[in-house]
């Protein structure tokens, strides 16, 4: 399958689970796993922030008008994409990215998909959150869910790849 074709079978089935599934699912605790940002991360590197910002924003109001989440989801994706190309740059490897390779766990390598991904997730998660509750004498229930929803977020978003992503054929 072509590589554009994956990415917008990507985004339909993570707006449907999201949707449909995570959001329907109470784990207690405050968490609220979120798998959208893994398709705006899972973009080619080469993507203008322009452009990722408006598939993170079409992306979002999907989900906003399905959840009636009011633009939470939109304003933490857009956030999420614009970040991305200052993420990727922060902690780009040494050789640099190749263009035309995924940006995934299994390519790049867990180290720097912990910290690359791990940034931008607990960015998205803290800003969602943060307008969600809108009241800081909360501070740390919107703590508790920050953290407890990332980490959440995070081994799901690992597990999906784990299963559905590709891996490079060894040399």
């Amino acid at each position: 399958m072509n590589r554009p074709l994956i990415h917008v079978f990507r985004f339909i089935a993570f707006v449907l689970i999201q949707v449909f599934v995570l959001n329907q699912i109470e784990l207690g605790w405050g968490i609220l796993p979120m798998i959208c940002p893994l398709v705006i991360f899972l973009l080619p590197v080469e993507l203008e922030t322009s452009m990722l910002m408006l598939i993170a924003f079409v992306m979002g109001v999907c989900v906003d008008s399905l959840s009636n989440t009011f633009g939470l989801h939109t304003s933490s994706l857009v956030l999420f994409a614009y970040l991305r190309p200052w993420v990727f740059k922060r902690f780009a490897p040494r050789e640099d990215y190749e263009l035309n390779k995924e940006t995934n766990l299994f390519t790049m390598g867990t180290n720097w998909f912990v910290t690359t991904f791990g940034t931008l997730i607990l960015i998205h998660h803290l800003w969602f959150f943060l307008f969600e509750l809108a009241d800081l004498s909360e501070i740390g229930f919107l703590i508790q869910k920050v953290l407890l929803s990332v980490i959440v977020s995070f081994l799901l978003c690992v597990g999906l790849q784990i299963i559905f992503v590709k891996k490079p054929k060894e040399r």
